[in-house]
C-alpha cells in the first residue's frame, strides 16, 4: 500500500510567501501511520521554502532532486523548476513519480506538478495534496475579505482544510520568506 496524502497551502501577500502544511502520513483509506512528518522544508542556504505531497518516497526524491537543481542553477528558482520538470518528462523513473511539489522563493511561487509542468498560480494562493482544494477556498476567501497576514491565512487555512480532510491534521509546519 502506498503511503499518501497531505495538503500543503502557499500564500504570498504584502511581500511575504508563506508555505504551511499539516503532518499527517496515511497509509490506504484508513490508516494513519504519523501525525508529526514534517512535509514543507528550507533549502538553497534557506533562500527557498519547499512543501511536498504525494507518495511519501516519491516526493522525498523530487524533493532531493530539485535540490540538486537549485545548486546546479545557483538558486534560480524557475530555471531550477523548468530543468526539474524537464528531466521529470524524459526519465522513465522519474515519470512514475506519485509527487507535487510548491516552491518559492523571495520573488516566485511556483507549483511544479505530478506531470512535470510548472504553474504559476495568477494569485499568489495555490495549495497541493488531498485537502488542497479545501485550503485554497479558505485561503483565497480569507485573502478577499480580510487583513490577515500570509502567514495567519495560511495557518488559518490549514485548520480549515484538517477541519473537513480526513488526511489532513491540525499538527503544521509553516514556513516563511
Amino acid at each position: 500500500m502506498d503511503m499518501h496524502a497531505t495538503t500543503i497551502v502557499a500564500v504570498r501577500r504584502e511581500g511575504k510567501t508563506v508555505i504551511a502544511g499539516d503532518g499527517q502520513v496515511t497509509m490506504g483509506q484508513s490508516v494513519v501511520l504519523k501525525n508529526n512528518a514534517v512535509k514543507v522544508r528550507r533549502m538553497y542556504n534557506d533562500k527557498v521554502i519547499v512543501g511536498f505531497a504525494g507518495s511519501v518516497a516519491d516526493a522525498f526524491t523530487l524533493s532531493s532532486r530539485f535540490e540538486e537543481m537549485l545548486q546546479k542553477f545557483s538558486g534560480n528558482l524557475l530555471r531550477s523548476a523548468v530543468e526539474l520538470a524537464q528531466s521529470w518528462r524524459g526519465d522513465r523513473y522519474l515519470r512514475n513519480l506519485e509527487a507535487m511539489m510548491i516552491v518559492a522563493d523571495h520573488e516566485k511561487l511556483l507549483i511544479i506538478s505530478g506531470d512535470g509542468n510548472v504553474i504559476e498560480p495568477e494569485s499568489g494562493i495555490c495549495a497541493i495534496g488531498s485537502g488542497g482544494n479545501y485550503a485554497l477556498a479558505a485561503a483565497k476567501s480569507l485573502a478577499k475579505h480580510t487583513k490577515m497576514t500570509a502567514r495567519q491565512i495560511a495557518t488559518e487555512a490549514m485548520k480549515i482544510a484538517g477541519d473537513i480532510c480526513v488526511f489532513t491534521n491540525s499538527n503544521i509546519t509553516v514556513e516563511e520568506i
